[in-house]
């Protein structure tokens, strides 16, 4: 779990990084421009001049500030393609509300042994087995004190799960802003060069504009399927939340009227 956790940390500094330092550069990017007023060869006009082209010259001949876009767009990608593989393989039924979990919590309940089914909670863990056994722990204190203990489990099982949720709608949001942010860089950058006398190269100037274009839509070819993937991800979610606090529900009802036997190790419950 700490592996893990140290996995999203690295993934996501690496997207925080592209953007942080993206924006640094771009003042020094502007400069392209010799001692005597004359616009710089550009890393786009020497690919051409060799032959070069396609994807690599549009990543690698934008510049000192569109590959770093590039690049943190990759990494978004990326970033994005793993928290949507984590949320996918959490939000499953067998995950959350495991069918042994409640096969093993009806047999203990169908014998009035709350200890059981308690610790049938706690050596099956999950999302379900944490609102069960919040709800076993306050059972000597009444039903109204089980239904605030549950309620109180599950919007915590919930907020845990939607965190997870949300990388997956900050890297579709990241997405656009560093495909814009290239964009206006771009624009930015042909405007100098026009400024600086490049206006008689009509080529020069399209082909400026879209590389600047091309990052607009990397940006948005990350941020479409991500966010098509929380949306649906989360959506399942709250269905299975729904289902979970209906079956929870459905197993404590016996304790409506319960009384407790005994103490420690040793508490039965009795229902009526």
């Amino acid at each position: 779990m700490t592996m893990k956790k140290m996995r999203k940390a690295t993934m996501a500094a690496m997207v925080l990084l592209g953007c942080a330092v993206a924006p640094l550069t771009a003042t020094f990017a502007q400069d392209m421009v010799d001692a005597e007023g004359n616009a710089v060869e550009t890393n786009t006009q020497k690919q051409e001049s060799k032959g070069g082209g396609g994807f690599y010259s549009i990543v690698f001949g934008s510049g000192v500030v569109g590959m770093l876009l590039w690049f943190a767009l990759f990494g978004d990608g990326i970033a994005g393609i793993y928290f949507a593989v984590d949320c996918w393989v959490l939000v499953k039924p067998q995950k959350l509300m495991p069918q042994t979990l409640i096969n093993n919590v009806q047999n203990a309940m169908a014998e009035g042994d709350v200890m059981a089914a308690l610790q049938a909670c706690e050596s099956e863990p999950s999302a379900m087995s944490n609102i069960l056994a919040a709800a076993f722990q306050h059972v000597e204190e009444g039903f109204d004190v089980i239904q605030e203990a549950v309620n109180a489990a599950a919007d915590l099982e919930t907020e845990k799960l939607m965190q997870r949720l949300t990388w997956i709608s900050v890297c579709s949001n990241l997405g656009p802003s560093l495909g814009l942010l290239g964009t206006v860089q771009g624009m930015i950058l042909t405007f100098e060069s026009l400024a600086s006398g490049g206006a008689g190269d009509v080529s020069m100037l399209a082909n400026s504009i879209g590389q600047a274009l091309w990052t607009t839509a990397g940006g948005l070819i990350v941020s479409i399927p991500t966010i098509t993937v929380f949306y649906s991800l989360r959506n399942n979610a709250n269905r299975l939340i729904l289902r979970m606090t209906a079956v929870t529900m459905e197993l404590l009802n016996g304790l409506r009227n319960v009384s407790v036997e005994g103490g420690g190790e040793e508490a039965v419950a009795e229902m009526a």
